[in-house]
């Protein structure tokens, strides 16, 4: 369900460094005023006035402040995920300044708790989540077998970790194995396995960039059986292995 998890408005001094972390749920940070920089993932991003930053679920981040600056965060579940999955990134905010208004409303719910507050407060998520749809223009209708491929596509973003088989997402989604796969690849460009992998790698990328952990835990975080079958699978698709990317993050 749509659901406001936390919300704090708050000021930060010039040359305020905020660590790298992460959240269970989105985040939505508001750049009333101020600038500086912000890595989201692996990309690096500059905020300003009146632009936001939107960070997925388990994405780490981090915000160093060049001037003072003035930012309401929230933190929120999503139902319609595909909406707004993965952005991970700044986003400027419209001429009515459409989503600064939104989030002013929930804050003005948040503190004055009136009768039924909670329940406008998720109904100002739902809200939001439509307007930042329409502000990058993601206002795709999908197709049938695209809804239900969906399904399938979600769980592998949230269980990418674990092991996952093809039987599996074709059941989840309706579908014979040979359709399932057919048609994934034509909605995606990628194969089920590809895409799958994809993820791990990715994931793998950004511990080895943002984190001290071993290649053996790299590996096994990412959902790898074997250390050997994640070094393997690395350099055969980066052309480096895991210990020279660590190395050479410009890779």
């Amino acid at each position: 369900m749509n659901r406001l998890l936390f919300l704090f408005h708050t000021h930060h001094k010039k040359d305020t460094y905020i660590q790298l972390h992460q959240h269970k749920c989105y985040e939505l940070v508001y750049y009333f005023g101020g600038s500086g920089n912000t890595r989201i993932g692996t990309t690096n991003f500059t905020f300003k006035p009146h632009t936001f930053a939107l960070v997925s679920p388990h994405t780490l981040h981090d915000e160093k402040h060049t001037s003072d600056s003035e930012l309401l965060f929230i933190g929120f579940l999503c139902e319609q995920e595909e909406v707004i999955r993965n952005l991970n990134k700044v986003i400027e905010d419209d001429d009515k300044h459409t989503i600064q208004q939104l989030i002013l409303r929930m804050e003005y719910e948040f503190t004055s708790q009136q009768e039924g507050y909670y329940e406008m407060l998720n109904l100002l998520v739902s809200e939001l989540t439509t307007q930042i749809q329409r502000l990058v223009g993601l206002n795709k209708h999908l197709q049938p077998d695209e809804g239900r491929l969906k399904y399938a596509i979600n769980y592998m973003d949230e269980h990418f970790q674990q092991k996952i088989s093809g039987e599996t997402l074709a059941n989840m989604s309706g579908y014979s194995y040979e359709r399932f796969r057919h048609l994934f690849k034509e909605t995606t460009g990628v194969s089920p396995q590809h895409y799958l992998l994809r993820k791990r790698l990715d994931h793998a990328k950004s511990l080895l960039l943002h984190t001290e952990m071993t290649i053996s835990q790299v590996a096994n975080d990412s959902g790898f059986v074997k250390d050997s079958q994640f070094s393997a699978v690395f350099k055969r698709e980066t052309g480096v292995t895991p210990m020279a990317f660590r190395k050479q993050p410009s890779l």
